[in-house]
């Protein structure tokens, strides 16, 4: 079925001390070394989970000829194992050398580099304090190797931004949401830093009422997809800093008009600053369809542009995301959740609806299966 491919491409698109001690009781190099928790992000609801998010730095284990199998995420209080990841499902890993990207140099890494998103159902108490269980083989000695630690305290007593949707309307997905996907794991490693702008953002999809397909017509016509054109609102009150226009759009899933400069990527785009150290970034939208200019005020509500397809983009949909400073690719991405959505349906892994009970949902994300309307 075409809805069920296009829906499996686009979600592909889309500090502590350890100890370590093989079987024969010696301690690998690594040991040496710390393995930290460096990033812990506020946590996030979704209508089935407390998702918190964090990133590990590990030392460089490959070198010492040690494979990854296996992470147990554990509660260390309640002594209980809150997630397990086994080697088929580990997240990326950040290592040296990085694939490299027209338009700039990555930094050279001498650590590794795996971002973890937690699942707590909501029924769940929250857990006060996490630490890790990481089994490795020694390709050398064909032994296991266990190291725990990387153990930190989530930030549960924290609430995240609430905002509204940037569309309207019904049948939306939001893809690459509330996952250990893409974009949760980007980061770009330039000049000393590690940008993570994408970590909370979303891309979009809009399905025909029987949610069988995304489109009506050939694939490679922007005006096929039912999300094309769409009007994106402001999300909160606000004032215009930036706005690129002018950037030709793709034609459908052709990616024709590929970004000509790393500020190409989001294509025509606007940042909206909504106070607080947040920034509503808007990507992809359709040339000089903008409603409003730099330094406008606006209202939560208002009309900014039309959803397109320009920039680096596979298909029609908006690419969104809060993140800490205006600008779209060097910045950190911040948590966010909306403030109502009313979830009508729900895929499952093999791309088949599961017709769950409607359901408003308040001051939460979705997950990224979840099918929904916003007023």
């Amino acid at each position: 079925m075409r809805t069920v491919a296009l829906f499996a491409v686009l979600l592909l698109v889309a500090m502590l001390f350890v100890q370590c001690k093989k079987d024969n009781g010696s301690e690998p190099q690594g040991s040496t070394t710390k393995i930290e928790v460096i990033i812990n992000d506020i946590p996030y609801p979704t209508e089935k989970f407390l998702r918190i998010g964090y990133t590990i730095r590990m030392w460089e284990y490959g070198k010492e000829d040690l494979e990854l199998e296996k992470i147990v995420v554990l509660d260390p209080d309640s002594k209980s194992e809150l997630m397990t990841l086994n080697k088929a499902d580990l997240p990326y890993i950040w290592k040296d050398p990085i694939p490299q990207i027209p338009f700039f140099t990555f930094d050279k890494l001498t650590h590794y580099y795996i971002s973890i998103q937690l699942p707590i159902p909501l029924e769940h108490p929250k857990p006060a304090n996490i630490s890790h269980r990481f089994e490795f083989m020694d390709t050398i000695q064909n032994q296991q190797v266990i190291l725990e630690g990387a153990s930190f305290s989530p930030r549960i007593n924290e609430t995240p931004i609430a905002i509204a949707s940037p569309v309207k309307g019904k049948n939306w997905l939001f893809v690459s949401q509330s996952t250990m996907g893409y974009h949760f794991y980007v980061f770009l490693f330039v000049d000393g830093q590690m940008w993570r702008q994408e970590r909370f953002a979303f891309d979009n999809m809009q399905f025909n009422d029987e949610l069988n397909d995304i489109l009506d017509g050939p694939s490679q016509a922007n005006e096929s997809y039912f999300n094309y054109g769409d009007t994106l609102y402001a999300v909160a009150d606000g004032v215009v800093v930036k706005l690129q226009d002018g950037i030709e759009e793709n034609n459908g899933d052709t990616q024709d008009k590929p970004p000509q400069s790393i500020d190409g990527y989001p294509g025509n785009y606007l940042l909206l600053d909504i106070g607080g150290g947040h920034i509503a970034a808007y990507g992809h939208c359709i040339p000089n369809s903008f409603f409003v200019s730099v330094d406008d005020i606006l209202t939560e509500g208002d009309p900014i542009a039309l959803l397109g397809n320009s920039g680096a983009s596979g298909m029609p949909h908006l690419h969104f995301q809060i993140c800490d400073r205006p600008n779209f690719n060097f910045s950190q991405g911040i948590p966010f959740v909306l403030k109502e959505y009313t979830k009508i349906n729900e895929f499952n892994l093999a791309g088949n609806l599961l017709n769950p009970p409607v359901e408003t949902v308040v001051n939460s994300m979705m997950e990224e299966r979840s099918v929904f309307n916003i007023d």
